[in-house]
């Protein structure tokens, strides 16, 4: 019997914070930026500090003055058994125009 492929796909312009170095995260986040002028950064847990990080080496370090923060959303997912809460964080950016 074959194993489901349970890896997801996300769409493009989509990055996903785990674990890795935040300069991992930021250099694959500013390929991503300059190639679609906007991208959304997600993380949940304690990866939201990474995914901070990695907005602001965008914006104040690699692109000082030609990325802007568009929207930060913030919320709650129930994972796990026995359920519990974790935040969330979404940070969209975008190339000035």
């Amino acid at each position: 019997m074959a194993e489901k492929e349970t890896k997801q796909t996300l769409p493009r312009g989509v990055i996903l914070v785990g674990k890795k170095p935040v300069m991992s995260y930021a250099m694959v986040a500013l390929m991503q930026l300059r190639e679609l002028g906007e991208i959304t950064i997600k993380a949940r847990g304690k990866a939201i500090s990474v995914a901070v990080d990695v907005a602001q080496i965008l914006a104040k370090r690699f692109l000082s003055g030609e990325v802007e923060i568009k929207d930060i959303t913030i919320g709650t997912q129930t994972v796990g058994d026995p359920p519990r809460n974790v935040s969330t964080i979404e940070i969209k950016l975008a190339m000035k125009k």
